[in-house]
């Protein structure tokens, strides 16, 4: 099987383009259909994939065996657009114009610009019945498809976390023992201080100073274990600046500007380039970055993030399938079935698990599939189990954006040693505020 590093697009692009106004869900109701369920009826449903390649033709195989299984169902499957992150815009237009489909592929950073639509289902009561076994997806899955607390508006399509990726042969060379489940971030700064080399040009942990959502969301994990949040509880300005925020961020910037055993990676690319090649003893990252590592030959393990007082919270981007509503009983009906379908663990291991993404149920980490793929990959395994650890989901109001943009500026200032951590963290909520303000 071949490993296709898609989820990277996943968990950044899609909250880069979660912008405030960039769509208004607005429109004339939908045409009444079907008021009573036939279940034999006729149907035909529209599902945009958001898929090109090999995924577009394996869901395009799992469709038509379903229609195999349905013969009154018919499913008119396309990509939805030329690429994924264009299907918000389609979208926003097939609303206006009652053209959307039943089902889309959609960046998690979008579920609550979705639900205020109000042209989604809300399938609540369903995934709560016992064959559905919602609790073998993951919490921020699960999050991300109930994006206000009060609907579902679909299911999970993809996941992925970040874990704690070490080079063995960069700790074999400082003589550091590999990092484990045991580690807190003590831990961690001892050992990238014993890693980090100034002669030979070696650093014991890279981080992106981009300021893009690569820079901000690898400091979700730190701010969530030190009890912080990102929003305020009803979502209207930002929390991030508390003093859990600011003892989280004044730690990294004692390892970059104190010990300077942190590169700082202008590129967002570069950190996982330099340690590939066995010049940075440690990287937080997820799926995406086994392929290019397995391809370079680099020696390397995978555990969990260092933890706070046991806590090794990660984060996560999950994607999802959503499910919208045409005043139609039958095609309702049948579009949650196919997604349900699609999602149950036989199906996934034949979809995401085939395409190297991680399995989206819990239940399939023992199945014959991902232990192939795991076997290829080493630490594919361990990032699946890693799942269990993302707790939280990254917001997904239109302001996040924003947000993103604003506490990314402050991480990189900070760690580049331009600024104190409390006045940054400060003046990003502030700027935060405005645009938050502005979505609501």
């Amino acid at each position: 099987m071949t490993y296709h590093p898609q989820l990277k697009r996943t968990a950044l692009a899609g909250a880069a383009l979660a912008t405030a106004g960039i769509m208004v869900l607005s429109g004339c109701s939908a045409q009444q259909g079907a008021t009573t369920l036939d279940k034999d009826a006729d149907v035909t449903i529209t599902m945009w994939s958001g898929q090109t390649d090999e995924a577009q033709d394996l869901i395009e195989t799992l469709a038509k065996e379903f229609e195999d299984e349905h013969p009154n169902v018919t499913i008119d499957l396309s990509a939805g657009a030329s690429s994924t992150e264009q299907l918000l815009q389609k979208l926003s237009a097939g609303f206006a114009g009652n053209s959307y489909p039943d089902i889309s592929y959609s960046f998690g950073a979008w579920a609550s610009q979705l639900e205020a639509s109000g042209r989604t289902l809300d399938i609540t009561d369903k995934v709560s019945e016992p064959d559905v076994k919602w609790d073998e997806f993951s919490d921020a899955a699960r999050a991300t498809v109930q994006p206000t607390g009060e609907k579902t508006i679909g299911f999970p399509a993809i996941v992925d976390n970040l874990s704690l990726i070490y080079n063995k042969t960069v700790f074999d060379k400082a003589g550091v023992d590999y990092p484990d489940e045991s580690w807190d971030w003590n831990d961690f700064r001892d050992a990238a201080k014993k890693l980090t080399d100034a002669e030979s040009n070696t650093y014991g942990y890279g981080y992106s100073v981009s300021g893009s959502e690569e820079t901000t969301w690898q400091f979700w994990p730190h701010l969530w274990q030190n009890g912080g949040e990102i929003l305020s509880d009803d979502e209207k300005s930002a929390a991030f600046d508390s003093d859990a925020g600011v003892k989280a961020l004044t730690y990294l910037q004692d390892m970059a500007v104190t010990d300077k055993s942190v590169y700082l990676d202008q590129t967002d690319t570069k950190f996982g380039q330099l340690f590939a090649s066995d010049r940075i003893g440690m990287i937080t990252s997820g799926p995406w970055q086994l392929y290019d590592l397995v391809k370079a030959g680099t020696d390397y393990g995978v555990t969990v993030l260092p933890g706070t007082d046991g806590d090794h919270q990660t984060v996560s981007g999950p994607d999802i399938w959503a499910l919208f509503d045409h005043k139609d009983k039958n095609r309702e009906y049948w579009s949650y079935e196919f997604v349900k379908w699609l999602t149950d663990a036989e199906q996934d291991v034949r979809w995401n698990v085939a395409i190297g993404n991680l399995p989206l149920r819990s239940s399939e980490v023992d199945s014959a599939e991902f232990k192939e793929q795991a076997a290829a990959y080493p630490g594919l395994d361990t990032m699946a189990a890693n799942n269990e650890n993302a707790k939280q989901a990254r917001p997904t109001v239109p302001g996040y954006v924003n947000l993103s943009e604003a506490i990314g500026s402050a991480i990189s200032q900070v760690l580049q040693g331009q600024k104190d951590p409390a006045e940054a963290l400060k003046a990003a909520a502030e700027k935060a505020n405005e645009k938050l303000g502005e979505s609501k």
